[in-house]
Order: C-alpha cells, then sequence, then structure tokens
C-alpha cells in the first residue's frame, strides 16, 4: 500500500471505517501480504528500499540500519511484524507491556483536522503472557526495543525485572517508563534508578536501556531525571543509561493526544538534554513526525533517532522511506565528496543505454516509414512467395491491416528508444540504482521478446541484425554504476504538490501496469489466434481465407503481432519501473521522460487506425482508456515534476 495508492484510494475508503476496525483491517490485510510466500519481495518491489549504510547508527551496542523507528501502539497485536520491517523502519518498539491485560475500554479518535490520533489509554496492551506468547512465533529480523511499563506503587521495580525476565530472549533492548508517582526531586530516585538498571542487566547483561519520559515533564522533574541517569564512573554495580525517549503523548481532557502538536514539545525538550547527556546515550524522539520536514528538524535540534506513530496513519506508509531520504540527503552534504573522475564517463558505461536508446529511435523511424509505405519488405514478399502490390489488388485491407500492426510496433519502438536515452542521460550517469534496475529489467525482457518473432516459424532479418547490433550496447552498458540513492533533494513536505504527485504517480503506475496486461494479451493472440473478432470484421475475411489466400500470410501478421507485444511489455516494464522509483519532486527530466516516451506511441496508434479506417471503438476502447490516463498523469504531475515546491524551504 504505497503513498500514491493509500492517500489517493485507501486512505479515504479506511477514514469512513472506526479508528481501530480501520487500523486491524490495514494491518491484518497487509500483514497477510508480508506471510506470503512473495509478500516480501513484492513490498520491497514497490518501495524499493535501497539506502545506504550512511544511515545507520546505533544504541548501545544494536545496531539500527535506520534512524526511523515505529511505535508499539500502532500495531498491538504484531499482525504486520514482517511486512512493516519491509518500508524503511530501522527498529521496531514492541508495547508498553504491563503484567496485565489493559485492552479493556479503549478507545481510539482520529482528529483529521490536526491530524492526530486521540487514546484514551496509551499503556494499552494485552499483558505479558500473550506478549510472550506471540514473540515465540515471530520471526521479525529488526531490532525490537520492549517498552515496560509498571504500576505506579512501591512494587513498580519488582513488576519491571519480571517483565525482564520473561522478555529477555526476544528484546534488542528495553524502553522503560519512569513510575510518575516516584519522587523526582531527592536522592531516592538516583538510587532507585541505579538500582533498576544494575537488577535489569543482571536479568540480560549488555541490553541497552533507555528511560521514557513524559513529553510534559516539567524542568524541575526533567533536571532530577538528567542527574539521576548520569553515569557513575565509581559504581561497577551502578553503570549509566543508554539514552532517553521522549514520549509522544499530550493529556487532555478528550483522552491522550499523539499528532503534530507534539513537536513544539519535544523541541523544548531536546534542546535542554543535547548538551547534558554523557557521550554514546542517545535520544530517541516519538514525537511530531507527520512529514520528513519534522524528523529533520527534531534531529537538528538533538534527537538520534524519531519514531512514527499518527504520522504513519495521515501521511501514509510511504513516510519512514521519505525520512530515511531527507535524513540521508543531509548526511550527503556532510560526507567527504567524490574524488574527481569517480562518476562514470560517456562511453565508458552510461553512454552506451543512450546509444541503444538512439539505435531504437532509429529503427523505429525506418520501421513506421516502410510501414507507410511499401509495408513489406523484400525478403517479406520472398518469403510469402508474393508481392505487396498483388495483396493489395486481391484484399486492399490485408494489406492496411499488416501496416496497422507495423506502425504500432514502431511507435513503441522510438517510445521505448527515448525513454532508454533519458534513462541513461540523467540516471545511469549519475549512478542511480533505480534507474539501473529499470534499465536492465527493461533491456532483458526486450531482448527476451526477440523469441516470440518465431512464434509462428518466421524468421525476420531484420529484427535479427537489430537485436545483434544492439545487445553490446546493453551489456556495455551494464558497466554503470548503481550505487546512489538520490542526487538532489528529496521531498519534505505534505504539502498541495506532492499530493497531486500521488495521483500522478497513481496513473502512471496504472499506465505501466495497463501496458503491461496489454503487452501480455497481444503477445499472446500473436502467438496463438493471431486475430481478435474485430480483426476479422475489419478485414471482411476469416482466417481459413487468409490461409486460402496464402497460407504464410498468418506467420507473417503473427510475428508482427508478437513483436509488438513484446516490445509493449518492454515498454510498460520502463515506464511502470520509473513509476514506482523515480518520481522525486524536481526531477525534471522524469517529467519528459513521461511526455517524450507516450507521444509516439499514442500517435502511431491513433493515426494509422485513422489512416486505415480501421476505428471500432471497442478495438480502440483500451487505447482511450490508455490515453485518459497517461494525461491525467501529466497534468496531476506537473506541479510536483516542474517545480521544486517546498525542497528549497529547507535548503
Amino acid at each position: 500500500m504505497p503513498d500514491w495508492s493509500y492517500r489517493t484510494l485507501f486512505r479515504p475508503l479506511l477514514f469512513r471505517l472506526p479508528p481501530q476496525r480501520a487500523r486491524d483491517l490495514t494491518l491484518r490485510t497487509f500483514g497477510g501480504l508480508g506471510r506470503s510466500p512473495l509478500g516480501a519481495f513484492v513490498i520491497r518491489t514497490f518501495g524499493h528500499m535501497e539506502l545506504p549504510p550512511l544511515l545507520a547508527g546505533q544504541i548501545g551496542d544494536v545496531a539500527i540500519p535506520y534512524p526511523v523507528g515505529l511505535s508499539g501502539n500502532l500495531d498491538l497485536n504484531g499482525h504486520a511484524e514482517r511486512a512493516l520491517e519491509q518500508i524503511g523502519f530501522g527498529y521496531v518498539e514492541l508495547g508498553p507491556v504491563t503484567i496485565e491485560d489493559r485492552m479493556g475500554g479503549l478507545t481510539i479518535e482520529r482528529d483529521e483536522a490536526r491530524e492526530t490520533l486521540i487514546y484514551s489509554d496509551p499503556a494499552a496492551n494485552v499483558g505479558v503472557r500473550r506478549i510472550e506468547e506471540r514473540l515465540k512465533r515471530s520471526r521479525s529480523k529488526r531490532p525490537r526495543f520492549i517498552r515496560l511499563r509498571a504500576s505506579d506503587g512501591a512494587g513498580a521495580l519488582n513488576e519491571l525485572v519480571t517483565l525482564t525476565e520473561r522478555l529477555a530472549p526476544y528484546a534488542s533492548g528495553w524502553f522503560i517508563e519512569l513510575p510518575m508517582a516516584r519522587e523526582v526531586d531527592d536522592e531516592r530516585l538516583k538510587r532507585w534508578l541505579q538500582e533498576l538498571r544494575s537488577r535489569l542487566a543482571n536479568v540480560r547483561e549488555g541490553i541497552p536501556m533507555l528511560l521514557c519520559i513524559p513529553l510534559e515533564i516539567d524542568d524541575e522533574a526533567l533536571d532530577a531525571v538528567l542527574a539521576a541517569l548520569a553515569p557513575d564512573g565509581d559504581s561497577e554495580e551502578a553503570p549509566g543509561w543508554d539514552g532517553i525517549v521522549i514520549d509522544d503523548g499530550i493529556r487532555t481532557e478528550r483522552g491522550f493526544e499523539i499528532g503534530p502538536a507534539g513537536k513544539k514539545p519535544a523541541l523544548r525538550l531536546l534542546g535542554k538534554l543535547r548538551g547534558r547527556l554523557a557521550h554514546g546515550q542517545r535520544i530517541v524522539c516519538k514525537a511530531g513526525v507527520n512529514e520528513p520536514q519534522d524528523a529533520l528538524e527534531l534531529m537538528e535540534a538533538g534527537a538520534d533517532f524519531v519514531q512514527l506513530h499518527a504520522g504513519l496513519v495521515y501521511s501514509g506508509p510511504g513516510l519512514p522511506k521519505r525520512v530515511n531520504e531527507a535524513v540521508l540527503y543531509e548526511r550527503m552534504k556532510s560526507a567527504p565528496a567524490e574524488p574527481p573522475g569517480s562518476l562514470s564517463s560517456f562511453w565508458s558505461s552510461w553512454g552506451w543505454l543512450c546509444l541503444l536508446g538512439a539505435g531504437m529511435i532509429v529503427g523505429g523511424a525506418i520501421a513506421w516509414l516502410i510501414a507507410m509505405t511499401s509495408v513489406l519488405l523484400p525478403y517479406d514478399e520472398s518469403f510469402l512467395g508474393i508481392r505487396g502490390s498483388d495483396i493489395s489488388e486481391s484484399y486492399p485491407r490485408l494489406l492496411r491491416f499488416m501496416s496497422h500492426d507495423r506502425v504500432t510496433l514502431a511507435g513503441t519502438m522510438i517510445s521505448i528508444g527515448l525513454i532508454y536515452y533519458l534513462l541513461g542521460k540523467h540516471g545511469l550517469s549519475r549512478g542511480l540504482h533505480w534507474a539501473k534496475t529499470v534499465a536492465v529489467t527493461s533491456c532483458t525482457v526486450g531482448f527476451a521478446s526477440f523469441f516470440l518473432y518465431l512464434g509462428y516459424g518466421y524468421f525476420d532479418p531484420a529484427h535479427a541484425a537489430a537485436a545483434v547490433l544492439l545487445f553490446p550496447m546493453f551489456i556495455l552498458s551494464l558497466r554503470a554504476r548503481g550505487d546512489r540513492t538520490l542526487v538532489h533533494p528529496p521531498n519534505v513536505k505534505n504539502d498541495r504538490a506532492w499530493l497531486l504527485g500521488q495521483w500522478g504517480q497513481l496513473m502512471m503506475v496504472v499506465l505501466g501496469f495497463a501496458f503491461a496486461v496489454g503487452g501480455l494479451v497481444i503477445s499472446g493472440v500473436g502467438v496463438t489466434g493471431v486475430f481478435v473478432p474485430s480483426d476479422l470484421v475489419y478485414l471482411c475475411m476469416g482466417t481459413e481465407d487468409i490461409r486460402s489466400f496464402n497460407d504464410r500470410l498468418i506467420p507473417t501478421i503473427a510475428h508482427d503481432r508478437a513483436g509488438f507485444g513484446g516490445a509493449l511489455f518492454c515498454d510498460a516494464v520502463a515506464i511502470l519501473g520509473t513509476a514506482l522509483w523515480g518520481i522525486r519532486q524536481g526531477e525534471k527530466w522524469i517529467w519528459r521522460l513521461f511526455l517524450l516516451g507516450g507521444i509516439p506511441g499514442f500517435w502511431g496508434a491513433f493515426s494509422v487506425h485513422a489512416a486505415i479506417g480501421y476505428t471500432d471503438f471497442v478495438h480502440l476502447l483500451p487505447a482511450y482508456f490508455a490515453l485518459a490516463i497517461y494525461v491525467a498523469g501529466l497534468v496531476l504531475l506537473y506541479p510536483y515534476l516542474m517545480r521544486r515546491g517546498s525542497l528549497s524551504q529547507r535548503m
């Protein structure tokens, strides 16, 4: 459920349901996908999470691949644990966990105008026994920090020890809530925390422990907590804590509110914390991240990690990746510049994809010219044993029909060539991983589709020669680097241009899938029945009539149809991959790729049908649908791709 489908289709539908029902439905569905045999692959394919080690960090001795965590309140029952870890979370929080079940009476409300969630009890959970049973079945691979909550009273310390004893085999670390009934302004707090740290360390040595503090903690209580958390170098039995977790709930008359309003108090706390923690002590901020800009501001103020809660519900499942990319870009600016000559040159790698694209354009233009004039080449006539003029005299529509297949193929070839040229010039030249993935996948499909030409036993020398000439260019283009995630500032605001861009991206993804289905269907028809009913109506003759006139016409037409289907599927892969992974704010070349890549194909399809009088509405209906989706996508994507917008607000 990427943002382009969540924000446009699913969120409006889910928000019609009660919050708890919508949450459970979403998590169960997403979790079911994650547990399916190919589920993780599908999620990774749609999200394309290829982020470098520059984002990695640590809490204690635990390595965290990405600086974004998932709030435990979102997936209380662990329905989507395996699926969620595929979309950019570096760790997950589990809990809060208490000794007894606290789910009774839990209510959740949405305040959509303020993008806020309201919980009657933020500590609601099913109790340690059921959570322990769930963890025994868990197959999650991400670091898991278990949030522990004890009752406010004298037995709090023993409760926390009991919780750690039961959950220690499944924990990467502990987030421990401070029982607020404890005194925070005297030496007893420090002794209590030291004893807690020591006893928990005895349960499982070396596991990081962070103390959770309320978002609305006052300055006096904060000073006492910081003094208590300071490492005690004179005591081997009371080692220092590993950091602090800033909670995200604001107590109101309606309940505990979690949303953008938490960012301001979180920034206040970060300002007081950052300079007073010891080296190696980390700050995890759970509050106020509803868009990437929020995360950047919190991390600039001192947070080492941010955690998503309400923001994931309102912004969409793409938020962790967007935050990761925003953080990555900031860290890339501080990283050492690449030495001169580290980027590949035209002739050493990426330029060969441009040449491959240029070859496709030239080949398509020549094929178009032939299709609009003689239609048949000498080797076609030699194979058929009849001249094109003889076919035209006997059955005028038959040669026009063959022209229609060859023009649509030519238009598709030119579209593919333009896309390859732009992918090489703007994508592979910069070492973008997604661009190389798209180029390699599409080219592989394209060259493999050559064998579809042989479906009816007709060997086309021109197609074979083109494949032999272009294939080495594809091989040489593989030398291009593909290790970079981004080169320009990513989007950081959930503004109107971004939302329109989600709709535009949806249109282009639908277009890519539609072309893929169309290519498969046309290829299937080309190697089986060859004609659809409307074709025979246009020709005013049946398959047997064509065979009786010339039994080699069917193989010739079939090879054109199968070839066009294969080319369309190749085109679909390039469009779909670019739509899924390449749409980023301000990347003007992506909009031009869609524009230029679509014009030849659509012009060829509609112009040749009009020219030969094959204007059956049902036959052309898929093309009308594709054109409408294509135009809508271009219009909706224009503000997002062709203008920098909110990118410049932070830079």
